[in-house]
């Protein structure tokens, strides 16, 4: 099993950094207890990246992270859940062409119907960013990290997409997500 230690450290000092901007000024959500996790895990049908559940039973169950904040996993401060969210998007798109990958965990939105997601099949948990707004179903789903740990650094260190795109500058294209269309079927 990967050691988090550092990165939690790091993921740590910057959230209370950005702590005093968030509508959390009472502090970070608790962690969730290991029994709350594996209830979750029950529910969505597959196990969390080892990182990601790392961060909801050590660090908070959400409420910090790029732009709109990551999302709680079940009960918890945040407007949206991640189990939830998941759920409603597997069962609003069955059998569709806009159908929600299996075993992607939407964990945080960029608004305008954008979510980031966790590929928990993946074993970097690759950080993928769904954007339906050009209305192409077949080029909706992107790379957005190789890993979710890369994902993290990048909120801690401001080298996201996101910091570039919100001060105008130009990013690297994302590889469109080229499992979106198997994934989606099962």
């Amino acid at each position: 099993m990967a050691d988090y230690t550092e990165l939690l450290a790091r993921i740590t000092e910057r959230a209370r950094d950005d702590e005093p901007t968030t509508p959390l000024a009472a502090g970070l959500p608790a962690p969730l207890r290991e029994q709350t996790i594996n209830s979750a895990e029950d529910r969505l049908g597959f196990a969390l990246h080892p990182l990601l559940a790392t961060i909801y039973r050590d660090f908070a169950n959400g409420g910090f992270g790029p732009d709109e904040q990551l999302f709680s996993l079940t009960d918890g401060p945040t407007s949206e859940q991640a189990v939830e969210c998941y759920l409603r998007a597997r069962a609003r798109y069955a059998g569709t062409e806009w159908a929600w990958p299996e075993g992607v965990l939407p964990i945080l939105t960029w608004g305008c119907g954008m979510y980031a997601g966790v590929d928990c099949r993946s074993e970097q948990g690759t950080v993928l960013l769904f954007e339906p707004n050009p209305g192409d179903p077949d080029a909706a789903w992107w790379i957005d990290s190789p890993s979710l740990a890369a994902w993290f650094e990048h909120y801690v260190d401001d080298t996201g997409w996101w910091v570039k795109a919100e001060t105008g500058e130009d990013f690297d294209e994302m590889a469109p997500w080229p499992d979106a269309r198997a994934r989606a079927a099962t």
